[in-house]
């Protein structure tokens, strides 16, 4: 039933080989943790028989990224370093351009399972839903990236009238004429994309499907990928350019979908001849 938390395991579909899926991953100095999972999520859709191409979106990386995910994955590497908003949009395009059935987006530090990613991909194709998100269950963020995620969480409630389990999730899979609609409405430089997709996914009364998933550490050692921290040790302050982020987050979701859809009800002026 779209909305409902799905339990079934990936081992439990039956796909057909020639049934297509994108998966794109914006990735900035994951070079670390990404070739091993890039193998486990190649590896998690083979064995479900589903055909699976993999598209790394490297954010000017420092640290050999692009070298690390050749192997696995087409990589296109951006000159500039974008962040990961406009990195992740960026991403979706490329992912609109493969024509394929299924695109999945899923960040590039390696946070869920390769069998949690194949199921999320799975379940767009078994139900009537338009969105699947994949709902992060036992995740071990400081307590400023909970707060914040709540704020988030209840602004979207005010925006849309619609709870959204996890509003930010990055990992989703999307049919290509609702994503390319949802990608047509946002700019290309949004900080936080995923969170206006969520907001004009419920405003425009889409089936949205949640799946449970699980939530591990990142990938690798290397921190200088996240402005959150590895989730391996204690952070007690949050990171001054973390606050920096969230006020131009909050600041452009005001813009975007708050005076943005207020100026889009107002009634058009009469012209007169």
């Amino acid at each position: 039933m779209p909305g409902e938390l799905s339990p079934e395991r990936s081992g439990d579909a039956k796909v057909q080989a020639q049934d297509h899926v994108t998966v794109v991953i914006p990735a900035f100095n994951e070079a670390e943790g990404l070739p091993t999972f890039l193998a486990e999520i190649q590896s998690s859709f083979a064995a479900v028989g589903r055909t699976a191409s993999l598209i790394v979106l490297d954010d000017a990386s420092t640290d050999g990224t692009a070298q690390a995910g050749h192997p696995f994955a087409e990589v296109v590497r951006s000159p500039t370093n974008r962040g990961h908003g406009p990195t992740a949009l960026a991403a979706y395009a490329e992912g609109l351009r493969t024509g394929a059935r299924v695109i999945v987006h899923v960040d590039g530090d390696g946070q869920f399972y390769g069998d949690d990613i194949v199921r999320v991909a799975v379940a767009l194709d078994h139900s009537q839903a338009d969105v699947v998100h994949g709902v992060r269950r036992g995740r071990t963020d400081p307590w400023f990236r909970r707060c914040l995620s709540a704020l988030v969480r209840f602004a979207a409630l005010v925006l849309c009238g619609r709870s959204v389990p996890d509003v930010n999730t990055p990992l989703r899979a999307y049919h290509p004429e609702i994503l390319a609609r949802l990608v047509a409405g946002v700019p290309a430089d949004a900080l936080v994309p995923h969170v206006h997709f969520s907001i004009a996914e419920a405003r425009d009364r889409l089936r949205v499907r949640y799946v449970a998933v699980e939530s591990i550490p990142r990938r690798g050692t290397v921190v200088q990928g996240t402005m959150w921290g590895s989730g391996r040790s204690r952070v007690i302050v949050p990171p001054r350019r973390l606050i920096r982020f969230a006020g131009r987050a909050l600041a452009e979701l005001w813009r975007i979908d708050i005076a943005g859809e207020r100026r889009a009800s107002r009634p058009t002026a009469a012209v007169r001849g």
